[in-house]
């Protein structure tokens, strides 16, 4: 991630960096705290614009999608430029740095702080801790229950290298590329269809990186689409891209329609009853739709108020801190009910946000400067470090997004399962 301070954004070169889209993961993480304190208050069940807060859970979309972009985009861009590939041993000590640490501080304080985790055993601790805890029903400890998503996505960190070279092959052609990685969007077709036919089970494999290898099949193709268009490399019809996100009101309008219409039954129901496949693929598709309006306009086009407004110090700072907030915001509500004595299903909307946020974000603050920030520099420290791979071998360091999280605890190892079921 970046660091909390951030110069005003300008168009970056063709191998810089996008600071902009730090921005997004502090919009996806304040989702899904906003998603969890609504179920936590019982609002998002027992209030006409309830919906509106169970559909929150689109800022998985939005991570999801967002780490297609940034994670695919090295591979992509040293394509089109000629150079090497990006190294796998280099990416992947990068990802366990960014990941790791803060995630096992996480999991160790939860499963030894919280009383609801008295009676975890051996078994939940190697779950947790190897992000197995999706691979059976029920597993998921309080204070915990959003990490099934972070589970899901380090999956899509391991396979990364091998999609992303065959999706790039031995030369750039960017729309073999689109089309290759857009695939993803099959592989959730066919997860639906065996869904629908009985064949998975929805509380299980929902959380499973299947259903969700449209949104970072998307990712993938809008970070090909960018490097295209950047390089001189793209047909003409990627240029919709960047026409696009010279209109980000329009973008973000039919983003708030597609949301309008997520929070009808169509999508599924709000609480934790389990959805059809149908209404599963609705929501799927209507998330992957928002995500990818959200994200156009931040990432595609020339330099713009957009850019700077997101690209601000502050935005900046927030997502640089969102992964603490994902982290540790499920176990702060737990606490707030606590040390509150309020029973489930209560409290104030607003107070319960409030309180969740700023505790939230002194934990996020510690977990950042304590731990995430020191371990990248010694990543960055590494990367500087001349190597016998030579100059071509690398690529400027692309940050990926927070994972996300929509599972909230209604009781002790009970998760609301939202997106991923």
């Amino acid at each position: 991630m970046s660091t909390a301070a951030a110069p005003t954004v300008s168009e970056p070169s063709v191998t810089g960096r996008l600071p902009a889209l730090d921005a997004l993961r502090a919009i996806g993480a304040v989702a899904v705290v906003g998603h969890h304190v609504g179920f936590q208050t019982a609002v998002t069940m027992n209030t006409t614009w309830g919906g509106w807060l169970a559909r929150l859970d689109v800022g998985v979309a939005i991570f999801f999608v967002l780490s297609g972009f940034l994670l695919f985009r090295p591979w992509a861009l040293n394509a089109a430029t000629g150079r090497a590939r990006p190294r796998a041993e280099r990416y992947l000590w990068r990802r366990a740095l960014r990941i790791l640490p803060a995630y096992w501080l996480a999991i160790v304080v939860c499963l030894t702080v919280l009383p609801q985790n008295n009676q975890a055993s051996v078994g939940d601790w190697i779950r947790h801790l190897t992000f197995t805890q999706i691979y059976q029903p029920g597993q998921l400890r309080s204070g915990l229950s959003q990490t099934w998503s972070l589970a899901t996505e380090v999956v899509f960190y391991l396979i990364l290298p091998l999609v992303a070279v065959l999706a790039v092959g031995r030369s750039w052609r960017p729309v073999r590329t689109v089309l290759i990685v857009s695939g993803g969007v099959l592989i959730t077709a066919g997860w639906l269809t065996l869904l629908g036919l009985g064949g998975l089970n929805a509380a299980l494999h929902t959380m499973w990186l299947p259903s969700y290898a449209a949104w970072f099949g998307t990712g993938m193709a809008l970070a090909a689409a960018h490097v295209a268009l950047r390089t001189g490399t793209a047909p003409a019809a990627f240029r919709v891209l960047d026409d696009l996100a010279s209109a980000p009101v329009t973008c973000w309008a039919a983003a708030v329609g597609l949301m309008a219409i997520a929070t009808t039954p169509v999508a599924g129901p709000r609480d934790l009853t389990e959805p059809t496949a149908a209404e599963f693929g609705v929501k799927l598709a209507l998330y992957l739709m928002i995500a990818a309006l959200i994200l156009i306009p931040v990432a595609f086009g020339g330099p713009s108020r957009t850019k700077e407004i997101f690209g601000s110090s502050s935005a900046r700072w927030l997502g640089a801190v969102s992964y603490g907030l994902f982290l540790w915001h499920p176990m702060v509500i737990e606490l707030i009910y606590l040390v509150d004595d309020r029973p489930l299903f209560s409290g104030g909307l607003l107070n319960t946000f409030a309180l969740t946020m700023a505790f939230g974000l002194v934990y996020a603050a510690v977990s950042y400067y304590g731990v995430e920030r020191p371990l990248q520099l010694l990543g960055s420290q590494r990367r500087r470090r001349p190597s016998g791979a030579g100059p071509t071998s690398g690529t400027p360091a692309t940050d990926v997004a927070a994972p996300a999280t929509t599972p909230s605890t209604v009781a002790a190892g009970t998760p609301m399962p939202t997106v991923g079921g």
